[in-house]
This record gives structure tokens, C-alpha cells and sequence, in this order.
């Protein structure tokens, strides 16, 4: 469950209020949690330690925390010489004291993961504060580890509710299966990947079966070299392979030691029917994650400054003949931000593009604060089309404007760019919304196909809200808002009354897009996005 809101204006409006979760009761102000947990994992202290925080009501709903720390000595919460990365759900967030616009309901709970480091003398915090409930817990040792630097915190902003109708998905058991492979910061190559004795990533991906899971204990993993999932190395469409999460921990692959370099990825997914779950792979040389698979799932996945596209599908060589190149993947409820190359034009949020297979869908996925574009779906001559991408139920903003205000010149700038070199491609491009990029919100960047552009909202991008020079796609019930003046829409296909593009005024819909502006993943992982508290729906 993340949430984010972010500052707009006009019709947007001010951000205020709170994100609203499907299927939970909204108080007007924050209660008292009842009941909360917290689970110590010490490392080397006073150098750092982790933290597992379980957070349960057990009265009525709550709707907005804030969570503190206390030292023993002096009851006072933590300022000077801390260093902290709290994560809910993997979305991590710097500061000394947090506070969250997310629902907890009636009975239900919230887990957090938390590492830290303490520069002065103080022992760890003796107890967490919810809203005035100190949660205690236990404390367990283990071996030094690395601390996580502390990522900044993107500005946040939002996505529409789209009414979506989400098929299942498959997730991990919450309960960890005794034949798991378990894997730990601190594991060795060669130790039995229980929980009491993990080993290391490549050695768990080496070893796993079909059916079979692979856990990440939460933490940060320092690799130097691409993490690879090899060729041949598949699940079964009954039986598939899982790398996951632990449930409630947060695992951080990070490649910071890597150099910028196209042979320098991060997570190279190269196997089939692999189901990646719930982990955030940052500052790669190259693409956080890479897939050269087909028929995976990459769900609740965050990838972040890296050096060239956060999450990228293509060919595994360039000698891979095209009925191999990567087709029926689904990149689910996924988040990808601040992904950056040196010369500013080729770090996009997403990306399938010059040699992907048929069948790949995006859904639920928020792409934000790149340098390039929020989607890349580009074609060349040299390899000609691609198969068609369903694009629904997503979110890109903010695209070419990275969180700290950098920018570059070079970026396209796009929130969803649909093709390249005039070659037809066939997109479905569904209730997604584009919000704030710095070029189009929607573009067929010179793709004359016949895409399905339906249902999509573009608010306020720095030129066109939907750029369609030509072609034959097909538009319905599109709506296009600006809090002032801009450029026209220019749609050239199959337009009716459904849509309301933008000529100068604002359509009737526009309305719904005022307010607060707020996004979340709920429960099951479809995106929520509301506008003043409301959620909107195409």
C-alpha cells in the first residue's frame, strides 16, 4: 500500500486532505492505533539497525499517522546525526518523523520496514510512536550489514480511479512455505537458505525449482555485478518460479558500485514464467531491471536511479531471432521514478521497445520524476515493428523533471510515447492518466497505427495533452483539462462526441480533476487515484 500526493494548481488545486483506500472507512482525523508490534534487528550498533513494524486497530478505522522515535536515556525523538530510510510497502521516504495519509480499517494492519544509522553514542530507539501508542518490541542481533543511504523522497502526485476490473493476479503466500529458499544480506553461497541459515541471491536462483520461492529478507543487497536469471532457467505456467519479498520487509538491491555502462544492469530477467515480487532495485550502470523473458509477472516492483530506463523489455542478444523475443510479461502495480542517464535522453520509467514480442502489458504502473519519457514504445527501421503493448490503468507524471528539480535538454519529455521511425504499431492505451509531463501527455511519436486510445485523462502537460499528427487510431471518451492556457489537442483518426480534447476550454469532465490530487495502491494492488478525497472515475 503506497501513497503519494503532490502540490498542483488551477485545476488541480492545492493538495489537501488524504488518500482514501478502497474499502476503508475515512475519519476526519487521525485515531489512536490500538495495537502496533515492532521487531529489532541490530547491526553493529550504534552503526544502524533495521526495524519491522507491524501496525494493527483493533478498535474503529483510523486515516492518517505519524510515527516517532524515543531514545531510553532521553524520551526525546531523534534530530541531529540521524540517518533514516522508512519504507511502507517498498516506497521509501527521508526523515526524522513521518507522516502518513494511509487508512488503516477496522482490524486491519499496516507493515513498515525501517533501517537506520546513528552517528553519536545514543543506543537504538527504545520504542516507536503511533499517534501517541508507544509500540515496543524485541530485539534481535545479527551480523554488521551495510546501512541503506537514505534516497530522496520524489514529489509525489496522482492517478485517476479508473473503475478498473482487475484480473487476479498471483502474490506470494503471506505464510512462508517450509521449502523456501531464503535469502539475507549477510547469507553465504554455500549455507542451506533456511531462515536461520540463508544464503546468497545467485546462489537461490541457481537452486530453485519450479513452484518453488525464493524470500529477500529485508535490507540492502551491494552487488557490483548484473544479478541474471539465465536463459533456460524457467518456471512452468503451473509452477512458476518466485523471487519475492518477505512479507512485510523491504529488500533494496543496490548497484551503486556499478559504472554507467549498457553491459551494467541491474536485475537481468533472461528465464520464463518468473513471478518477481515486492523488491526495489536501485543506481544501476543501466537498467534497474531488464527482461528478455516471456510470460513473467513483475509485480510491486520500485526502480530508481538508475542509469538508463528503470524497468526495459527486449531482446536477450542481438542475435535472438524475433519469435523469441520477450512477449506475454505483465508489469503489475509497479513504480518506477527519478531514472536518469548521463546525457539526459534515454532513462525512461518504463519501456518496451525495439524488440519486444506480442502480448506485454503494463497495468497499474506509475511512472514519475524520469528524465526522458514516463512510457517508451519506440520502433526503429533497423528492427523494425514491435508487437502491440496495452498500456491501462497507469499513471505517468512529472516525466522529465527529476524529484530534486534536474533537468535536461535532451529528454523527450514525454508521459507516454507510443512509437518511432513511421512504423505502425497497433497499441491499446486505456484509462491511464498524464499528468504534468514536460512535453505531450500522449503522443503517437510518428506511430500511424491503428492504436486504441480510450478512457485516458491528460492534465496540464507542457504542450500537447494528446499529440496524434496522424494515422488511423481509434479515440473514445478521452478527456483533456488545463488549470490555464496551452496547445490545442491535435487528434487526427477516429474521433467522436465522446471525447472532450482540449480547444481552449475545459469539457464538462474537467471538473472532476479539481482538488486534491492524491494516488495509492490498494489491498490487491489496482491503482486508486482521487482529486479533493474523491476518487475519479473515465
Amino acid at each position: 500500500m503506497t501513497s503519494r500526493t503532490r502540490t498542483g494548481a488551477g485545476v488541480i488545486g492545492a493538495l489537501a486532505g488524504v488518500v482514501a483506500l478502497a474499502g476503508v472507512a475515512v475519519a476526519p482525523a487521525a485515531q489512536a492505533a490500538t495495537g502496533c508490534a515492532v521487531t529489532y534487528t541490530t547491526n553493529d550498533w550504534p552503526g544502524g539497525f533495521t526495524a519491522a513494524i507491524t501496525i494493527q486497530n483493533l478498535g474503529s478505522a483510523i486515516n492518517g499517522w505519524s510515527l516517532g522515535f524515543a531514545f531510553p536515556a532521553s524520551g526525546q525523538k531523534v534530530d541531529t546525526g540521524w540517518s533514516a530510510t522508512f519504507s511502507q510497502s517498498g516506497q521509501n521516504v527521508t526523515a526524522t518523523n513521518v507522516d502518513y495519509n494511509a487508512a488503516i480499517a477496522t482490524g486491519a494492519s499496516v507493515s513498515i520496514g525501517f533501517n537506520g544509522s546513528w552517528s553519536g553514542s545514543n543506543p537504538k530507539p527504545a520504542s516507536f510512536t503511533l499517534n501517541g501508542v508507544t509500540c515496543t518490541g524485541s530485539v534481535t542481533t545479527s551480523s554488521p550489514s551495510p546501512t541503506p543511504t537514505p534516497s530522496p523522497s520524489p514529489s509525489p502526485s496522482a492517478t485517476p480511479t479508473r473503475s478498473p476490473s482487475p484480473s487476479p493476479s498471483p502474490t506470494p503466500s503471506p505464510t512462508p512455505s517450509s521449502g523456501a529458499l531464503y535469502v539475507s544480506p549477510n547469507g553465504r553461497d554455500g549455507a542451506a537458505g533456511t531462515q536461520s541459515d540463508p544464503t546468497t541471491l545467485t546462489a537461490a536462483i541457481t537452486r530453485v525449482a519450479p513452484g518453488g520461492t525464493i524470500y529477500l529478507r529485508g535490507g540492502r543487497y551491494d552487488f557490483t555485478q548484473t544479478i541474471t536469471i539465465a536463459p533456460g532457467n524457467n518456471g512452468t505456467s503451473n509452477a512458476r518460479k518466485t523471487l519475492s519479498a518477505y512479507p512485510g520487509e523491504t529488500p533494496v538491491l543496490n548497484f551503486s558500485a556499478q559504472s554507467e555502462s549498457s553491459s551494467n544492469r541491474g536485475l537481468t530477467l533472461n528465464g520464463s514464467y518468473w513471478h518477481v515480487y515486492g523488491i526495489v532495485v536501485e543506481r544501476a550502470g543501466d537498467n534497474g531491471i531488464y527482461i528478455g523473458g516471456s510470460n513473467n509477472i513483475i509485480e510491486r516492483t520500485i526502480t530508481r536511479y538508475n542509469r538508463d530506463t528503470g524497468l526495459q523489455l527486449g531482446r536477450i542478444a542481438s542475435d535472438t531471432p524475433r519469435d523469441q523475443w520477450p512477449s506475454n510479461n505483465l508489469i503489475l502495480s509497479s513504480e518506477s521514478h527519478d531514472n536518469a542517464d548521463s546525457d539526459g535522453e534515454d532513462a525512461d520509467g518504463f519501456a518496451a521497445k525495439l524488440t519486444t514480442g506480442t502480448g506485454n502489458v503494463f497495468r497499474y504502473d506509475v511512472s514519475h520524476n524520469n528524465i526522458d519519457d514516463g512510457w517508451d514504445l519506440y520502433t526503429k527501421t533497423d528492427t523494425g515493428a514491435i508487437g502491440p503493448v496495452t498500456i491501462e490503468d497507469s499513471l505517468a507524471y512529472n516525466n522529465g523533471t527529476l524529484s530534486n528539480g534536474g533537468q535536461s535538454g535532451n529528454g523527450d519529455r514525454n508521459g507516454y510515447k507510443l512509437g518511432g521511425d513511421k512504423i505502425a504499431v497497433n497499441h491499446v492505451v486505456r484509462r491511464n492518466i498524464a499528468y504534468r509531463n514536460g512535453h505531450h501527455g500522449f503522443t503517437y511519436n510518428s506511430n500511424p497505427g491503428t492504436m486504441t486510445i480510450s478512457d485516458n485523462a491528460g492534465i496540464d502537460n507542457a504542450e500537447r495533452n494528446f499529440s496524434f499528427d496522424t494515422g488511423t487510431s481509434v479515440f473514445r471518451g478521452n478527456t483533456s483539462c488545463r488549470s490555464g492556457s496551452g496547445s490545442n489537442d491535435k487528434t487526427v483518426g477516429n474521433v467522436d462526441s465522446s471525447n472532450q480534447f482540449w480547444a481552449g476550454s475545459n469539457g464538462s469532465r474537467c471538473s472532476s480533476y479539481t482538488g486534491a490530487l492524491g494516488w495509492s495502491f490498494a489491498s490487491d494492488g489496482h491503482l486508486i487515484v482521487t482529486f479533493g478525497g474523491r476518487p475519479v472515475t473515465s
